[in-house]
Protein backbone atom coordinates (compact mmCIF):
# COMPACT_ATOMS: atom_id res chain seq x y z
CA UNK A 1 0.00 0.00 0.00
CA UNK A 2 1.10 3.12 -0.90
CA UNK A 3 2.32 5.62 2.38
CA UNK A 4 0.01 8.22 4.30
CA UNK A 5 -0.51 10.01 7.01
CA UNK A 6 -4.01 11.34 9.02
CA UNK A 7 -4.39 14.09 10.98
CA UNK A 8 -7.47 13.93 12.98
CA UNK A 9 -10.44 15.88 13.70
CA UNK A 10 -11.93 14.53 16.62
CA UNK A 11 -15.27 16.98 16.52
CA UNK A 12 -15.68 15.69 12.72
CA UNK A 13 -16.68 13.06 10.27
CA UNK A 14 -15.69 14.63 6.90
CA UNK A 15 -12.61 13.76 5.14
CA UNK A 16 -10.63 15.88 3.06
CA UNK A 17 -7.70 14.03 1.17
CA UNK A 18 -4.88 15.26 -0.42
CA UNK A 19 -3.07 14.20 -4.27
CA UNK A 20 0.26 15.86 -5.29
CA UNK A 21 1.12 16.52 -8.54
CA UNK A 22 4.17 13.97 -10.10
CA UNK A 23 7.49 14.87 -8.85
CA UNK A 24 6.04 16.30 -5.75
CA UNK A 25 5.32 14.08 -2.67
CA UNK A 26 2.50 14.73 0.29
CA UNK A 27 4.88 17.16 1.69
CA UNK A 28 3.63 20.41 -0.83
CA UNK A 29 0.33 20.75 1.27
CA UNK A 30 2.48 21.35 4.46
CA UNK A 31 0.68 25.00 4.23
CA UNK A 32 -2.85 23.38 4.19
CA UNK A 33 -2.36 21.01 7.21
CA UNK A 34 -3.02 23.11 10.29
CA UNK A 35 -5.99 25.00 8.74
CA UNK A 36 -7.92 22.29 7.35
CA UNK A 37 -7.66 19.92 10.53
CA UNK A 38 -9.63 22.84 12.34
CA UNK A 39 -12.40 21.57 10.30
CA UNK A 40 -12.10 18.22 8.85
CA UNK A 41 -9.90 14.72 9.16
CA UNK A 42 -7.19 15.26 6.68
CA UNK A 43 -5.37 12.47 5.11
CA UNK A 44 -2.22 12.84 2.91
CA UNK A 45 -0.97 10.61 0.54
CA UNK A 46 2.52 10.07 -1.33
CA UNK A 47 1.61 8.49 -4.84
CA UNK A 48 3.78 5.08 -5.68
CA UNK A 49 7.58 5.97 -6.48
CA UNK A 50 6.98 9.45 -4.42
CA UNK A 51 7.82 10.62 -0.84
CA UNK A 52 8.14 7.37 1.38
CA UNK A 53 6.14 5.60 -0.85
CA UNK A 54 8.82 3.51 -2.54
CA UNK A 55 8.56 1.49 -5.11
CA UNK A 56 7.28 -1.55 -4.88
CA UNK A 57 7.90 -5.62 -6.40
CA UNK A 58 4.45 -5.07 -7.96
CA UNK A 59 5.75 -1.95 -9.41
CA UNK A 60 8.78 -3.40 -10.71
CA UNK A 61 6.64 -5.84 -12.86
CA UNK A 62 4.25 -3.44 -14.28
CA UNK A 63 5.56 -2.25 -17.67
CA UNK A 64 3.17 1.05 -17.37
CA UNK A 65 1.71 2.86 -15.18
CA UNK A 66 -2.04 3.75 -16.07
CA UNK A 67 -4.20 6.56 -14.67
CA UNK A 68 -6.64 3.67 -13.37
CA UNK A 69 -4.00 1.70 -11.48
CA UNK A 70 -3.07 5.04 -9.44
CA UNK A 71 -6.70 5.62 -8.98
CA UNK A 72 -6.81 2.67 -6.96
CA UNK A 73 -3.76 2.81 -4.82
CA UNK A 74 -5.74 5.90 -3.77
CA UNK A 75 -9.34 4.00 -3.28
CA UNK A 76 -6.94 1.30 -1.51
CA UNK A 77 -6.13 3.60 1.19
CA UNK A 78 -9.44 4.77 1.69
CA UNK A 79 -10.53 1.08 1.92
CA UNK A 80 -8.39 0.42 4.37
CA UNK A 81 -9.23 3.57 6.83
CA UNK A 82 -12.90 2.40 6.24
CA UNK A 83 -13.63 5.97 4.52
CA UNK A 84 -16.67 5.81 3.29
CA UNK A 85 -16.86 9.18 1.05
CA UNK A 86 -14.30 12.06 1.05
CA UNK A 87 -13.29 15.19 -0.20
CA UNK A 88 -10.48 15.15 -2.47
CA UNK A 89 -8.27 18.34 -3.05
CA UNK A 90 -5.67 17.83 -6.01
CA UNK A 91 -2.50 19.52 -7.42
CA UNK A 92 -1.35 19.47 -11.01
CA UNK A 93 -1.57 15.89 -12.23
CA UNK A 94 -2.94 15.04 -9.15
CA UNK A 95 -6.18 16.29 -10.10
CA UNK A 96 -5.91 14.11 -13.11
CA UNK A 97 -6.05 10.90 -10.48
CA UNK A 98 -8.69 12.82 -8.76
CA UNK A 99 -11.17 12.66 -11.68
CA UNK A 100 -9.88 9.29 -12.80
CA UNK A 101 -10.99 8.20 -9.32
CA UNK A 102 -14.65 9.56 -9.37
CA UNK A 103 -15.01 8.06 -12.79
CA UNK A 104 -14.51 4.68 -11.38
CA UNK A 105 -15.68 5.05 -7.51
CA UNK A 106 -18.23 8.48 -7.71
CA UNK A 107 -20.17 7.56 -4.39
CA UNK A 108 -16.85 7.81 -2.62
CA UNK A 109 -16.33 11.29 -3.94
CA UNK A 110 -18.12 14.01 -2.31
CA UNK A 111 -16.34 17.54 -3.80
CA UNK A 112 -13.12 17.64 -6.25
CA UNK A 113 -10.99 20.85 -5.56
CA UNK A 114 -8.48 21.08 -8.52
CA UNK A 115 -5.38 23.42 -8.13
CA UNK A 116 -3.43 23.74 -11.02
CA UNK A 117 -5.80 21.61 -13.09
CA UNK A 118 -4.89 19.90 -16.29
CA UNK A 119 -7.30 19.30 -18.51
CA UNK A 120 -6.03 20.07 -22.15
CA UNK A 121 -2.21 19.85 -22.91
CA UNK A 122 -1.57 23.14 -25.36
CA UNK A 123 0.91 23.55 -28.18
CA UNK A 124 3.31 24.11 -25.73
CA UNK A 125 3.20 21.42 -23.29
CA UNK A 126 2.83 19.10 -26.22
CA UNK A 127 6.25 20.14 -27.38
CA UNK A 128 7.03 19.85 -24.10
CA UNK A 129 5.78 16.36 -24.22
CA UNK A 130 7.58 15.17 -27.14
CA UNK A 131 10.88 16.75 -26.10
CA UNK A 132 10.58 14.46 -22.80
CA UNK A 133 10.02 11.64 -24.35
CA UNK A 134 13.02 11.90 -27.62
CA UNK A 135 15.48 12.77 -24.39
CA UNK A 136 13.82 10.71 -21.50
CA UNK A 137 16.61 7.69 -21.76
CA UNK A 138 19.11 10.16 -22.40
CA UNK A 139 18.89 12.75 -19.89
CA UNK A 140 19.05 12.51 -16.35
CA UNK A 141 15.83 12.69 -15.27
CA UNK A 142 16.47 15.88 -13.18
CA UNK A 143 17.55 18.06 -16.17
CA UNK A 144 14.31 17.24 -18.00
CA UNK A 145 12.22 17.97 -14.43
CA UNK A 146 14.00 21.46 -13.92
CA UNK A 147 13.38 22.23 -17.48
CA UNK A 148 9.38 21.58 -17.39
CA UNK A 149 9.41 23.67 -13.88
CA UNK A 150 10.71 26.22 -16.06
CA UNK A 151 8.50 26.38 -18.40
CA UNK A 152 5.60 25.46 -16.04
CA UNK A 153 6.55 28.34 -13.68
CA UNK A 154 8.48 30.41 -15.06
CA UNK A 155 8.40 34.14 -13.07
CA UNK A 156 10.09 35.10 -10.35
CA UNK A 157 7.65 34.50 -8.04
CA UNK A 158 7.30 31.41 -8.78
CA UNK A 159 10.70 30.47 -7.90
CA UNK A 160 9.63 28.53 -3.79
CA UNK A 161 7.52 26.32 -5.80
CA UNK A 162 10.23 25.46 -8.80
CA UNK A 163 12.35 24.40 -5.69
CA UNK A 164 10.03 22.65 -4.00
CA UNK A 165 9.20 20.74 -6.56
CA UNK A 166 12.45 19.92 -8.25
CA UNK A 167 14.11 19.37 -4.20
CA UNK A 168 10.68 16.28 -4.33
CA UNK A 169 12.07 15.26 -7.52
CA UNK A 170 15.46 14.48 -6.51
CA UNK A 171 14.25 11.70 -4.35
CA UNK A 172 12.47 9.85 -7.27
CA UNK A 173 14.55 7.14 -9.68
CA UNK A 174 15.10 7.45 -12.67
CA UNK A 175 12.95 4.09 -13.65
CA UNK A 176 10.55 5.73 -11.89
CA UNK A 177 10.42 8.78 -13.37
CA UNK A 178 10.30 7.74 -16.77
CA UNK A 179 7.22 5.28 -15.70
CA UNK A 180 5.61 8.53 -14.55
CA UNK A 181 6.89 10.37 -17.51
CA UNK A 182 5.32 7.79 -19.96
CA UNK A 183 1.94 8.19 -18.72
CA UNK A 184 1.55 11.52 -20.83
CA UNK A 185 1.11 9.23 -23.93
CA UNK A 186 -2.67 8.43 -21.94
CA UNK A 187 -2.69 11.87 -21.17
CA UNK A 188 -5.00 13.30 -24.24
CA UNK A 189 -7.60 10.90 -24.86
CA UNK A 190 -7.84 10.78 -20.89
CA UNK A 191 -8.40 14.16 -20.93
CA UNK A 192 -10.42 14.73 -24.05
CA UNK A 193 -13.60 12.36 -22.54
CA UNK A 194 -13.27 14.43 -18.83
CA UNK A 195 -13.55 17.79 -21.04
CA UNK A 196 -16.67 16.11 -22.82
CA UNK A 197 -18.14 14.45 -19.56
CA UNK A 198 -19.93 16.75 -17.53
CA UNK A 199 -19.62 14.58 -13.72
CA UNK A 200 -22.31 15.30 -11.09
CA UNK A 201 -19.79 16.26 -8.60
CA UNK A 202 -19.22 19.64 -6.63
CA UNK A 203 -16.04 20.93 -8.29
CA UNK A 204 -14.29 23.88 -7.65
CA UNK A 205 -10.84 24.86 -9.63
CA UNK A 206 -8.27 26.55 -8.27
CA UNK A 207 -6.04 28.46 -10.52
CA UNK A 208 -3.35 30.84 -10.69
CA UNK A 209 -4.28 34.03 -13.17
CA UNK A 210 0.21 33.05 -14.33
CA UNK A 211 -0.92 29.93 -14.97
CA UNK A 212 -0.92 30.24 -18.88
CA UNK A 213 -0.24 26.63 -19.76
CA UNK A 214 -3.39 25.34 -18.04
CA UNK A 215 -6.34 28.15 -17.39
CA UNK A 216 -7.10 28.86 -20.75
CA UNK A 217 -8.92 25.43 -21.49
CA UNK A 218 -10.26 25.61 -17.76
CA UNK A 219 -12.01 28.44 -17.91
CA UNK A 220 -14.00 26.38 -21.16
CA UNK A 221 -14.92 23.73 -19.10
CA UNK A 222 -16.07 25.74 -16.73
CA UNK A 223 -18.32 27.34 -18.91
CA UNK A 224 -19.41 24.18 -20.18
CA UNK A 225 -19.94 22.68 -16.94
CA UNK A 226 -21.78 24.94 -15.36
CA UNK A 227 -24.08 22.49 -13.34
CA UNK A 228 -21.38 21.12 -11.49
CA UNK A 229 -18.20 23.24 -11.50
CA UNK A 230 -17.03 26.68 -10.17
CA UNK A 231 -13.68 28.26 -10.65
CA UNK A 232 -11.91 30.42 -8.48
CA UNK A 233 -8.68 32.45 -10.11
CA UNK A 234 -5.71 33.53 -7.94
CA UNK A 235 -4.02 37.01 -9.16
CA UNK A 236 -0.30 37.28 -9.26
CA UNK A 237 -0.01 33.32 -9.32
CA UNK A 238 1.45 30.67 -11.44
CA UNK A 239 0.63 27.25 -11.52
CA UNK A 240 1.08 26.03 -7.97
CA UNK A 241 -2.11 28.05 -5.67
CA UNK A 242 -1.48 25.81 -2.91
CA UNK A 243 2.27 26.76 -2.31
CA UNK A 244 2.38 30.23 -3.83
CA UNK A 245 -0.67 31.66 -2.37
CA UNK A 246 -1.53 30.02 0.74
CA UNK A 247 -3.83 31.89 2.75
CA UNK A 248 -5.80 32.46 -0.56
CA UNK A 249 -6.36 29.04 -1.39
CA UNK A 250 -6.71 27.61 2.04
CA UNK A 251 -9.65 29.85 2.75
CA UNK A 252 -11.34 29.82 -0.82
CA UNK A 253 -11.38 26.14 -0.75
CA UNK A 254 -12.43 25.75 3.18
CA UNK A 255 -15.29 27.72 2.45
CA UNK A 256 -16.07 25.52 -0.53
CA UNK A 257 -15.90 22.17 1.81
CA UNK A 258 -17.92 24.08 4.68
CA UNK A 259 -20.79 24.69 1.89
CA UNK A 260 -20.54 20.95 1.13
CA UNK A 261 -20.36 19.11 4.05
Amino acid sequence: MISYSIYKNDSSTEWVTFVHGAGGSSSIWFKQIREFQKYFNVLLLDLRGHGESKPSLKDGFQKKYTFKSIAHDVIEVIDHLKIEASHFVGISLGTIVIRQLAEMHPSRVKSMIMGGAILKMNFRSQILMRLGNMFKYVLPYLVLYKFFAFMIMPKKNHKQSRLLFINEAKKLYQKEFIKWFKLTAEINPVLKWFRQVEINIPTLYVMGEEDYMFLPSVRQVVEKHYKSSNLFVIENCGHVVNVEQPNQFNKAVISFLKSKA
